[in-house]
């Protein structure tokens, strides 16, 4: 009853949030690792995705992750929600979170709606092909994907969604998790603004660098 009542609270949403925030952000580096291989030409970046998708541990994986993305977006809506409400009753909360509160968690809900909707055309476009068809190289499969140029400017600024999304949700996942003070905030920062560089510019570089060539 105990844990019913700590996952219905909005100190238990935050850590559940916080920790399947975190796990997702390292999948994403795992995720740029396998992209990188393109580089490497068609055999290796054939032979990574191969490897993923026959390994059993990977395969296991993807299961854990599916259902971290569903667990993370039903906690973002809730505490949505509930923040909403909480706002709603008083009027000048309304103003002063405005002041207090950045523009990246202020925009949080419509971030995530927006990568939310990158994900599943992500899936349609990328992850079922890969790994439903055969017969068809998956590199040429991501190339000429990226050759389109539309879908390469959604790709990008998809990325550029996920920043501002990861922006406050970097911050605040320590924070929920107890291990942000004022000594560790300005390193959490330069941590976040590293990672944010990595992710965002790794993946949109691969998909610029591919249309061009």
């Amino acid at each position: 009853m105990s844990g019913y009542i700590f996952f219905r609270s909005s100190i238990g949403k935050k850590i559940v949030m916080a920790l399947t925030g975190i796990f997702l952000m390292i999948f994403l580096l795992f995720h740029l690792t396998i992209n990188l291989f393109l580089f490497r030409g068609e055999e290796s970046f054939n032979e990574a995705v191969i490897f993923m998708r026959t390994h059993f541990i990977i395969r296991l994986f993807e299961y854990v992750l599916a259902l971290g993305f569903l667990i993370h977006i039903i906690m973002g809506i809730k505490l949505h929600i509930q923040n909403k409400k909480k706002n709603n009753t008083i009027d000048y909360a309304v103003n002063a979170s405005h002041i207090t509160t950045s523009f990246s968690s202020r925009t949080m809900i419509y971030t995530g709606i927006s990568i939310l909707c990158f994900l599943i055309l992500h899936l349609i476009n990328f992850m079922i092909p890969m790994k439903y068809l055969s017969g068809r190289s998956d590199y040429h499969l991501v190339t000429s994907l990226f050759k389109n140029p539309y879908y390469t400017i959604v790709y990008v600024f998809s990325f550029f969604m996920l920043g501002i999304h990861l922006h406050h949700g970097f911050q605040s996942g320590f924070q929920s998790l107890g291990l942000s003070n004022k000594k560790r905030f300005l390193w959490i920062q330069r941590l976040c603004l590293i990672y944010l560089f990595i992710i965002c510019s790794g993946f949109s570089m691969i998909a610029i660098w591919f249309f061009f060539n």
